[in-house]
């Protein structure tokens, strides 16, 4: 079968051969992606529970935090960088190489940010090993996001491919609820263990991880969409050059729609989780990770169920739905989370998480697929997805500036109700391309060599 038939070919239909690479690439996505986010959201859940005083000690509780969430910002910053890099790359060379190789990178500086010195043993140098190696994550899962979606993307039918994206996001839930249940279980040790040895044990757990993805994903197939790319001729030498000449509208509308997906994630399970542990109280932070583990469970079981119903209900109404859920959501939260009641924090990451978050996540990557060709779509990826994602990234740090000494959440709040309304603006305004139209879409002849 070549790569053209291939596309035509149903890639759940009745033969064997591609069911069962279907099956390969759904699962090494999956699990890649699920590893990949377990390294990047250690930091987050570390950054809220344990890294201030180790590696920013001296300074006001505030000062503390402010310094932690910057380096957590740090990561998204290198973002749009392995964005564009593994992008350019990925549209040149292939999808699964490049999976390869963002993984490989991001479980050796999870596992190196194991073995730091803290601030006590080596001073200044500490801090800046520690921003060096979430910069080094940054880059790494700037790659990751848009090979793992186009690798399930580009394989499915085009009336499945909002499912057949949603599975490599259910990465996502799953990588943080890994990385909290680590914690939640290192939380358990006494606080003088926790803060010398036992906040060190996740990361370094992730090297087995890696091992394990690395092999799975180096079993999956190339994507048809880019085989045939390479068939046909089509592939750039500069890829980023075809996004810009593509127009400023559909980058500007998926940076825009990406950054309501990532400012959910950054005031729920970054500030929202400070928040809410550093309140009054015994048994908090506990109680806020038992409610964050929930929300991440539900949402890896939502994702195939939205993804799925933005190909029969389309992107648009799946997308605004996710907005507004976890804009009503957050009414309450602040409330709700400092309450110390179980079930009301865990109602809270349910709704907002589970539901609101699973269904952004679930349309969102076939939408921004469908708004690139395949020649230049890695890239395309890189741009939107990976931009809006860094921008969110401060949210956490802005808020926490902005309240000061004041225990707060309002600052917090007031930037994720401005963030959904520009999110879901963006995917209001204008038409969405239905599935495969970019890919179909002829693009102006090019007389420069950046073809």
């Amino acid at each position: 079968m070549t790569a053209a038939e291939s596309l035509e070919a149903p890639v759940g239909g009745p033969a064997a051969t591609d069911r069962a690479i279907s099956r390969r690439v759904l699962v090494g996505s999956t699990i890649g992606s699920a590893i990949e986010w377990y390294d990047f959201y250690l930091y987050s859940t570390a950054s809220a529970l344990v890294l201030g005083p180790l590696f920013f000690p001296g300074q006001s509780p505030t000062a503390g935090m402010l310094a932690s969430f910057a380096t957590y910002a740090a990561g998204f910053v290198a973002r749009p960088l392995g964005g564009v890099l593994f992008g350019h790359f990925g549209d040149r060379i292939g999808r699964k190489s490049m999976l390869v190789l963002t993984l490989l990178i991001m479980g050796t500086a999870t596992f190196l940010v194991g073995v730091l010195p803290t601030y006590e043993q080596a001073g200044i140098l500490a801090p800046v090993l520690l921003v060096l190696l979430r910069v080094v994550q940054g880059i790494g899962i700037g790659g990751e996001w848009g090979g793992g979606v186009l690798m399930s993307g580009e394989h499915a039918p085009l009336n499945r491919r909002g499912l057949y994206a949603s599975f490599p996001g259910a990465g996502f839930p799953l990588g943080l609820f890994g990385s909290t249940v680590v914690f939640r279980l290192v939380s358990q040790l006494p606080e003088e263990q926790l803060m010398t040895w036992g906040w060190r044990l996740p990361f370094l757990a992730s090297i087995v991880l890696v091992v394990v993805g690395v092999f799975v994903r180096r079993g999956v197939t190339e994507s048809p969409e880019f085989v045939r790319v390479q068939e046909t001729g089509e592939r750039r030498k500069v890829p980023l050059a075809g996004v810009v000449r593509q127009g400023w509208t559909p980058i500007a509308r998926g940076a825009f729609a990406s950054l309501g997906l990532a400012m959910i994630v950054s005031v729920y399970s970054v500030y929202l989780l400070s928040y809410a542990s550093s309140g009054p109280g015994t048994g908090h932070g506990t109680k806020v990770l038992n409610g964050l583990l929930v929300g991440a469970l539900v949402e890896a079981l939502m994702l195939p169920l939205t993804g799925l119903l933005s190909d029969l209900l389309g992107r648009r109404p799946v997308l605004l739905f996710g907005y507004a859920m976890c804009a009503l959501v957050s009414l309450v939260a602040p409330r709700w989370l400092a309450s110390g009641d179980q079930m009301l924090i865990v109602l809270t990451f349910v709704l907002a998480m589970g539901i609101g978050h699973a269904a952004v996540y679930g349309a969102i990557s076939a939408f921004l697929i469908d708004l690139f060709p395949p020649e230049h779509r890695y890239s395309a990826l890189a741009v939107t997805y990976q931009l809006g994602a860094t921008i969110a990234s401060f949210g956490p740090l802005v808020a926490v500036a902005l309240a000061g000494s004041a225990r707060t959440a309002t600052p917090g709040i007031q930037l994720l109700w401005g963030c959904l309304a520009v999110a879901a603006a963006a995917v209001i305004a204008g038409r969405i391309p239905r599935p495969g139209e970019a890919s179909a879409r002829p693009e102006p002849p090019l007389t420069d060599p950046a073809r």
